[in-house]
């Protein structure tokens, strides 16, 4: 069993958040509502998950002057931000996303230093880490299957989320992850499958590590070793369902490294995601462990 220590390389943005009566139409103006900025980035999420999920993490990444704050929450949540670099003359990355009363969102997301990962900061990153190490990314970095590579080779256990799906993810090396985290949408984009089962097969197929599916409302699948697993999601009212794959996947992680079982990680990562969207923004809304596993109890 791998041990509960991790390291996200990963993205840091900064999220202008604004509450619209529907995702903005080609060619429209519309008026908003409550405007707000957080800490974002699916990396700095996911390091913030598995923190608040119980897990010794560090983050690796890069941010402009504008984005010490985000640094900032990183500590108060527990992470280790000595591996994140500052350029001088480098934007943070950001994102403007687009809420409706529904929950549901639209985002648009600009990459700035996520997209300037030098191979000396990769080193130096990793230098620390060893066999059995989480090692999770994103697809929000210009460096992906360098790091792919790079955690392989020192016996880390590499997971990797595929969000947001590109193109260029479609030649990553695979074979070399050992977990891998997808929605519906990337999952039909890397498997060229529509249908979920269809696509579990598929993935299934390309990575021989654990492929997770995740589902929105309809819960998430999960394939390894020629099992399939399948936990649902718990009915809550949404409020805003940034950040909520970002908290499942680092609660699965965080539940998967202490016994390996992957039903008990796809029901504690589905109760604290479920708590996450009831509340606006992402980092700042995903929960304590306690309050994920007592939600769970009350479940039952």
């Amino acid at each position: 069993m791998m041990k509960t220590k991790a390291l996200c390389f990963g993205s840091l943005n900064i999220d202008y958040v604004y509450e619209v009566e529907h995702i903005v139409r080609p060619g429209e103006t519309l008026d908003t509502k409550r405007p707000g900025v957080f800490a974002g980035g699916k990396g700095l999420n996911q390091s913030v998950a598995l923190a608040k999920a119980g897990v010794c993490t560090a983050h690796a990444g890069k941010i402009g002057p504008d984005g010490a704050f985000l640094r900032e929450l990183l500590e108060r949540a527990g992470v280790d931000t000595s591996s994140v670099a500052v350029g001088a003359d480098s934007a943070t990355g950001h994102a403007i996303i687009q809420v409706d009363p529904a929950g549901q969102n639209s985002i648009l997301l600009f990459g700035g230093a996520n997209r300037e990962i030098t191979d000396t900061e990769i080193e130096e990153a990793l230098a620390g880490c060893g066999e059995g190490d989480i090692l999770l990314l994103q697809n929000e970095l210009n460096a992906t299957e360098a790091l792919i590579r790079a955690g392989h080779r020192r016996g880390m256990f590499v997971a990797f989320n595929c969000a947001p799906f590109s193109e260029e993810a479609k030649s990553y090396p695979y074979e070399l992850v050992d977990c891998l985290f997808v929605n519906e949408t990337e999952g039909a984009g890397l498997s060229g499958r529509t249908e979920p089962g269809e696509i579990l097969d598929a993935l299934a197929r390309l990575c021989p590590g654990i492929v997770v599916l995740t589902l929105g409302t309809r819960g998430a699948m999960a394939a390894y070793r020629g099992q399939t697993y399948a936990a649902p999601a718990f009915p809550v009212r949404a409020v805003d369902t940034t950040g909520a794959g970002d908290t499942y996947t680092g609660y699965f992680l965080a539940a998967f490294a202490e016994d390996g079982d992957i039903s008990r990680a796809m029901r504690l990562a589905a109760a604290a995601s479920a708590l996450e969207v009831t509340r606006p923004g992402a980092a700042a809304s995903i929960p304590a462990r306690e309050e994920a596993e007592r939600f769970l109890r009350g479940m039952a």
